[in-house]
């Protein structure tokens, strides 16, 4: 059993350190790729943890159930969100809620109608900040931009591109199948589809190029002489008579 959990423990930092080695050369002095120790939490995910300091973190447990390149994808996913500055931050929406309500509050007990006012005026403007910065249309959209992202991401490590946005499509498909939750099952249908839209995109672009290069005459080389036009022989003796006859 000891031994189980220490081939466990060892694959797992493995896991991380080659997640470590997918980060791009300018990423990689500030994203920490860590296990996270939650519960019941999102496969993969991002937090701002310091000023200058990012963290990803993976559910082990279930990212394992994902095939190499699915992992990829979805760990290049999370990469692109940090690139494009979309991931969660702590600003004063929260700790301004925090204060109005418990002002709120007070001034209830108290009874002083202008501090109850200015509270709950506190309570509205952070709370609809707070509604702004997590609304769903905002946050799908976020999150296909980084899927565009991540198939470029992709091809910057090697991948091709039917290869990528084959990969990231499957790693979608399986999330679907393993998400009990609704709404986040939603979410990831309709980043499938926006994935399948640009696919199609893709390729239409890739046939269009490849038959534009087909159809391009190869240019003369340089210095060759086009070919002269021949004279018929009678023409030429007809032309030697006349110059006699002169």
């Amino acid at each position: 059993m000891t031994s189980f959990a220490t081939a466990s423990a060892k694959a797992e930092m493995n896991e991380l350190r080659r997640l470590k080695t997918l980060l791009p050369p300018e990423l990689q002095s500030w994203v920490i790729v860590e296990a996270t120790t939650e519960v019941n939490p999102p496969i993969i995910r991002s937090e701002e943890i310091g000023r200058d300091e990012v963290e990803i973190q993976i559910d082990l447990g279930k990212w394992e159930n994902l095939s190499l390149d699915q992992r990829n994808l979805m760990f290049w996913h999370e990469v692109a969100r940090i690139q494009n500055d979309t991931i969660p931050k702590e600003g004063w929406e929260m700790a301004a809620l925090a204060i109005g309500l418990g002002g709120a509050v007070g001034e209830l007990w108290v009874q002083d109608g202008l501090l109850l006012i200015l509270a709950l005026a506190l309570c509205g403007v952070s709370g609809f900040r707070l509604w702004q910065k997590n609304s769903g249309e905002k946050t799908i959209q976020a999150a296909i931009d980084a899927d565009e992202k991540a198939i470029a991401l992709a091809n910057r490590f090697g991948y091709s591109v039917p290869n990528a946005y084959k990969s990231l499509g499957s790693a979608l498909k399986s999330l679907i199948e393993q998400t009990p939750n609704r709404r986040a099952r939603k979410n990831y249908e309709t980043r499938l589809q926006a994935l399948r839209k640009s696919a199609s995109k893709a390729k239409s672009k890739m046939q269009a190029d490849q038959k534009g290069t087909s159809e391009t005459p190869m240019p003369e080389e340089e210095g060759e002489e086009a070919p002269r036009k021949q004279v018929p022989r009678s023409a030429r003796n007809q032309a030697k008579r006349k110059k006699l006859q002169r």
